[in-house]
């Protein structure tokens, strides 16, 4: 793929790692001192926004970084909180909660999986049931938004069979965070995990852990891991702000300017509405150009779409991205198991403006490979 006629970076249509402002990447040009005080006082100031964000009481929740991917957040949970002879019920609904389940296999952690369809949403009534049935299970996970596909699951109403059946709730909100309204508490979420290159449109480099206190209290002696001992993590920020091992100074400076940007914009809601109008642009064009979503609508969020392939023998995707991408557009593959697609981000420092030049320029990828729809 070549660069841009115009030199300037491609807009990034994937879930994550994003397009951000000039701003954001400038706050990355000076270097910090991690045992710094203006540091310390800066993470501190991110892990008090970090809770606000959740609408949650700081007198009951806290924020954990950690270092590395979402992934590693999530690894910091799954072997930090689940006590030697606890068990996990993980709802899968695509690749991303099938991973999880990796995660806990490989740990050790005994694990019952309710998989459903990649394109249908749990049923809360049947964790109800599962919970019902097997009372050795000690938390309950599942991902908000499941970027396979960009389904919503139904995570309120799960955190409310998962409290009334007395178990700990774990919420993957990678790609929702941020952008899609949430009240940790109302949702009786014990552990969410997200990260610094997703809806907040900040850059990679760390996750973060909104954490029920009194549960990650509860803990000690459960890590299975040193780097990834989440209560310990806590204790360490807790007592002198640091991190316990090198912290991403550049991405934490980032992510800080990210907190203040999305505040600009009107907080969760105002990003919400600026990414759904994304959404609604993305869609009414593509319908136009003939493509086809893979999801029903009642179910689709506006964080990540999938579109099925065209049914037409000049259709490659490789092709269809490398020239997109010629021209300053980077969209991602598809991650369905049994349906050919592939998957345009809706998210990140991008506006209807930004799609509408995207869809200008699959109309001419469309001509110049001679496909009419």
């Amino acid at each position: 793929m070549s660069t841009p006629a115009d030199g300037r970076d491609a807009l990034l249509f994937t879930p994550g790692p994003l397009t951000t402002s000039i701003t954001v990447k400038e706050a990355m040009l000076s270097d910090a001192g991690s045992r710094d005080s203006s540091f310390i006082q800066m993470v501190c100031d991110i892990r008090r926004r970090l809770v606000v964000l959740a609408r949650a009481d700081p007198k009951v929740y806290t924020t954990v970084l950690m270092q590395g991917s979402g992934t590693f957040g999530l690894e910091s949970v799954l072997s930090s909180t689940v006590p030697p002879a606890g068990k996990i019920l993980v709802v899968v609904n695509g690749a991303y909660g099938r991973r999880i389940v990796e995660m806990a296999k490989m740990l050790g952690i005994d694990t019952h999986v309710l998989e459903v369809a990649e394109v249908e949403t749990p049923l809360p009534a049947d964790v109800d049931a599962i919970l019902e049935a097997d009372d050795s299970i000690t938390h309950v996970c599942v991902t908000h938004c499941e970027t396979t596909t960009g389904i919503i699951n139904p995570v309120a109403e799960i955190g409310e069979i998962v409290q009334r059946h007395r178990r700990l709730f774990f919420v993957d909100a990678m790609s929702s965070f941020g952008a899609v309204p949430l009240n940790v508490e109302e949702a009786h979420i014990d552990y969410l995990v997200s990260s610094a290159n997703k809806c907040i449109e900040g850059v990679p480099g760390f996750s973060f852990v909104i954490a029920h206190i009194e549960a990650l209290e509860a803990t000690k002696g459960f890590a299975r891991s040193l780097s990834l001992d989440l209560r310990a993590q806590h204790l360490g920020l807790e007592t002198n702000g640091q991190f316990r091992f090198t912290p991403p100074t550049h991405a934490l400076r980032a992510f800080h300017r990210a907190l203040e940007e999305l505040d600009d914009e009107g907080g969760v809601e105002g990003r919400a509405d600026r990414y759904r109008a994304n959404y609604e642009t993305l869609v009414d064009g593509t319908r136009r150009l003939g493509f086809t979503e893979l999801l029903d609508p009642s179910d689709q969020g506006y964080i990540i779409t999938s579109f099925r392939y065209p049914e037409h023998s000049n259709f490659s995707f490789e092709g269809f991205y490398e020239r997109l991408g010629d021209r300053g557009f980077l969209i991602y593959p598809g991650k369905v198991t049994n349906a050919d697609c592939f998957r345009v981000g809706t998210i990140g420092r991008i506006f209807p403006d930004d799609v509408a030049a995207l869809l200008s320029a699959m109309s001419e990828v469309l001509d110049e490979m001679e496909i009419q729809l």
